[in-house]
């Protein structure tokens, strides 16, 4: 029996309104889907769609308040799963007077990483990553692109089985897109799972196998790009843009 990455079933989250004492928020309606092993996948959706709270559900930073969600193939209870996710925040937090080479060691410390194997690991993801150079420099002089390049290289830093990437791309140039997208090519080649978060994937979309589209909540579209960007009536491929207006209005 195939054991999904992740998987919700029927997830619901509703939070206390925030200075509107009685009133709530609901963030998720019972939304169902799973990701399977070795599957590049996307979520997709305007802001305040849903995202981060599914997100933080599957990480286990919150609750749902009805519903069932696994990590890895087991219940999101068992926090030794954990050990075998990377994730990528969207909004970097890193001590400015710390370096790149620092700040992966302490991560690496703390996922229990021998220092025999931590070591030459950081020296290679620095080196894949174009901060080789910069290496020992205070993080407080990075730029943007280069943060995401370092937290790029802090998710993968454990060799996870399930990568979660929260908007990657924020920041990066060109370059950096580029050697986004052929990373999330890698692990999945290596039959690891990637989880992409984004309200706009642009080119991430074309490396990913199938995506969910969560609006107000609802999961509103499951399936392969390719189906998503069909058109219809010509049976043509149409924009992404094209594709999820109607999505999105619904």
């Amino acid at each position: 029996m195939l054991t999904l990455a992740a998987e919700f079933t029927d997830v619901s989250k509703t939070y206390r309104a925030p200075l509107r004492p009685g009133r709530t928020v609901q963030a998720l309606r019972e939304v169902s889907f799973g990701i399977e092993p070795g599957e590049v996948f996307a979520l997709l959706g305007p802001n305040r769609a849903g995202k981060t709270t599914l997100l933080k559900v599957l990480l286990g930073l919150c609750h749902p308040s009805s519903g069932r969600v696994s990590r890895l193939g087991r219940p999101l209870s068992e926090q030794s799963t954990l050990a075998r996710v990377g994730y990528m925040h969207e909004n970097q937090a890193f001590p400015g007077y710390l370096s790149a080479t620092t700040l992966l060691e302490f991560y690496g410390d703390l996922a229990w990483i021998p220092a025999s194997i931590l070591k030459p690991r950081i020296a290679a993801l620095l080196e894949r990553l174009g901060l080789a150079d910069r290496a020992r420099e205070p993080i407080a002089r990075f730029s943007k692109g280069m943060v995401q390049r370092l937290a790029l290289a802090q998710a993968l830093l454990a060799e996870p089985d399930l990568l979660v990437l929260d908007e990657p791309q924020e920041g990066l140039d060109l370059s950096g897109r580029l050697l986004l997208q052929e990373i999330i090519a890698q692990q999945r080649g290596a039959g690891k799972t990637v989880l992409v978060v984004s309200h706009a994937l642009g080119e991430v979309a074309q490396v990913c196998d199938r995506l969910a589209v969560l609006v107000q909540g609802r999961l509103a579209y499951l399936g392969s790009l390719a189906s998503l960007l069909r058109d219809p009536d010509t049976g043509g491929e149409r924009p992404l843009t094209t594709a999820l207006g109607p999505i999105y209005r619904s």
